[in-house]
């Protein structure tokens, strides 16, 4: 690679251990992917944020890395922890866990990371300009920030994300160059689409075939929200490994069919139908005839247009499951200065932030619970839970889900 020369007093150690340690793994990563050069990222958003995914070794080595006042060098968001920081204790979550947590997140915290701990920077804040270098983690925000915000990223595992946010830059290989962005599959949607479900079943869908290509989609309305691309990639990203789609006169990369592919022939195309649809949302749901024990809303974190909803939809009402809506710190603050936490909260529902079921220490809270089974309009909750928590999951549109929290069945 060929660096700048204050990047090699960086690498040379010049500027101290971390900052060198940090060289250190990006040229290497560098090196492996044919990478002629660094580059300058704006903003990282750092996926090793949680103790069940970091463990006790990265945890020290988050510590370590943060010994001698080292200050990341790029705007810093922190991503889902393993509990909810606020009320871990009345969710279930250990004392082991609260203190591991806590030793994480103030290592990133001193060296400057926003502890925001949510899967969805964008909603409050973190927001990239379109054509902007990043360095992101969590693989639903990966796909959001490449796809709709038309930034660019790679999927960066933690220590990688670590390095650029010490040292501002990340190798130029991958999702940062034009030809590496253009799309290879073709999607015709021809299912009606609506619920955010819908959205989840069709990424679902796609992700199996597509794996990590980049798939370009027809077909979608114009008007397609924030919530329901939200949905779209993290399904993607979790079937597949998407970190980057397109939608035809939708995202920014995409004003025409040819431009998405940048001239280039598609590799195959399949069509979306709703036999397809159908298929998908039985696919994602995993369990039948049991008693729903927990609701789970928020995968990746809700907006307040979520919220809003579910609220409306439970207005005088009462759950007979535990109902959790999964969202970030500054949402559950707007939720409970428009009145609509206090909505939840009179039904049942409780507002959870800093973690998710995916990366938060869920055997501990399902123990306080019972769980028998849960439901969800999450594509990727419901294909990651089985398998990570052996909890029985059923998969359907919030008014499903909202319903089977309300009776108690699906």
């Amino acid at each position: 690679m060929k660096l700048t020369s204050e990047e090699q007093k960086m690498l040379d150690g010049d500027y101290g251990k971390s900052v060198q340690k940090s060289m250190q793994i990006l040229t290497s990563l560098g090196d492996i992917y044919g990478a002629e050069k660094m580059i300058p990222v704006k903003s990282v958003h750092m996926p090793g944020s949680s103790i069940v995914v970091a463990g006790e070794a990265a945890t020290s080595f988050v510590e370590q890395m943060g010994d001698n006042d080292t200050q990341f060098a790029a705007f810093t968001t922190l991503n889902t922890g393993a509990m909810d920081m606020d009320q871990p204790r009345e969710l279930g979550f250990s004392e082991e866990t609260i203190s591991r947590q806590h030793r994480l997140t103030g290592a990133y915290e001193r060296m400057g990371g926003i502890a925001c701990h949510t899967c969805t920077p964008y909603l409050i804040g973190h927001c990239p300009k379109f054509g902007e270098h990043v360095a992101w983690g969590e693989s639903s925000a990966i796909a959001f920030v490449n796809s709709v915000l038309g930034a660019r990223t790679n999927r960066e595992g933690g220590p990688a994300a670590l390095a650029a946010a010490i040292a501002g830059r990340v190798p130029a290989y991958g999702y940062h160059l034009d030809e590496n962005r253009r799309g290879q599959f073709l999607i015709q949607v021809d299912a009606s689409l609506s619920d955010i479900a819908d959205y989840g079943a069709l990424g679902y869908w796609v992700g199996t075939r597509v794996e990590s290509g980049v798939p370009v989609f027809t077909g979608i309305p114009g008007d397609v929200s924030t919530d329901q691309l939200k949905s779209l990639g993290a399904a993607l990203a979790s079937s597949g490994a998407v970190a980057l789609f397109h939608i035809v006169g939708v995202t920014p990369e995409a004003p025409t069919l040819e431009s998405a592919f940048g001239g280039n022939t598609p590799q195959e195309t399949w069509t979306f139908g709703e036999s397809e649809k159908h298929a998908a949302y039985g696919q994602l749901s995993k369990q039948q005839g049991q008693p729903v024990s927990l609701v789970a809303m928020g995968c990746p974190h809700s907006s307040l247009n979520e919220i809003i909803k579910v609220a409306e939809m439970v207005r005088g009402k009462k759950v007979r499951a535990a109902f959790w809506m999964l969202c970030a710190q500054p949402i559950k603050h707007l939720a409970r200065r428009s009145g609509h936490a206090r909505i939840l909260e009179d039904a049942g529902i409780t507002l959870v932030c800093d973690t998710c079921p995916v990366l938060g220490a869920m055997a501990e809270p399902m123990d306080k619970i019972g769980m028998t089974a849960m439901a969800t309009n999450s594509a990727k909750l419901a294909h990651y839970a089985p398998g990570q928590w052996k909890i029985p999951t059923y998969y359907g549109t919030t008014e499903q889900c909202v319903n089977a929290a309300l009776k108690g069945v699906f």
